[in-house]
């Protein structure tokens, strides 16, 4: 019997510890069961690695190294208006290093061209879906260094790479954007400010055509403009 009495009293006072314990619990937003089944649904599993998570510390090694085995420096972008060829320069080995890595890791392929501004400029490699969002986290989060001191101008068909939109007073760049500029006469303005990576070798008439569609008060296209693929070419 009072082997009895004392479990019973270890368990009333097991359970009212319990409960002052739950009150103490940091308040968090309540999740509906809606957004609980969208949670679940929109679960994906990783898949498997073959290069560490980058980040700004581990970037520039990585990409050092990357220069020394792919070497590649020619790309093209297929969209619904045509197809650009672009020549990455090899002088700003990170950042062709960055484009060719991400081209192989399909990184742009389903992103849009985002913000258009007709005889500037036209800027990809973003988009408001998800998978664009999933493939960043699944890349890494960094930043590159300008690299602005080649000797190349933002002449027209010069592909650049913007800067981060965090407060960024060295004006350190967005690795998964790019803009290539369209004003006839180029830009010449933004030199010493971004880096240029690359140029425009055929599609120009391809970038006049993205940047003559109409768009909204943010300068997004009134209808999406999507990368449909980046490839590799000779």
């Amino acid at each position: 019997m009072r082997l009895v009495f004392f479990l019973c009293l270890f368990f009333l006072l097991l359970n009212c510890e319990d409960k002052q314990t739950k009150k103490k619990v940091t308040p968090k937003t309540t999740v509906t069961k809606k957004e609980k089944k969208a949670a679940v649904k929109d679960t994906v599993i990783e898949p498997e690695r073959e290069f560490s998570k980058l980040n700004s510390k581990s970037a520039m090694a990585f990409f050092l190294e990357y220069d020394k085995h792919h070497k590649e420096n020619k790309v093209r972008i297929t969209t619904g208006f045509g197809t650009i060829d672009i020549l990455l320069y090899n002088e700003t080995k990170f950042h062709r290093s960055n484009f060719i890595f991400l081209t192989k890791q399909k990184y742009f392929n389903d992103t849009q061209f985002y913000r258009v501004i007709n005889n500037y400029i036209v800027q990809a490699g973003n988009s408001d879906d998800k998978k664009t969002a999933r493939k960043r986290a699944h890349i890494g989060r960094y930043l590159l260094p300008p690299d602005t001191k080649r000797g190349f101008k933002h002449d027209r068909g010069a592909v650049s790479m913007p800067s981060s939109e965090i407060n960024n007073p060295y004006k350190l760049a967005s690795p998964f954007e790019f803009f290539i500029v369209q004003q006839k006469g180029g830009a010449h303005f933004l030199d010493g400010d971004y880096t240029i990576f690359g140029k425009v070798i055929k599609g120009m008439d391809v970038i006049d055509k993205i940047a003559a569609v109409e768009t909204d008060d943010g300068d997004w296209p009134d209808k999406n403009i999507y990368i449909k693929n980046v490839e590799i070419i000779n």
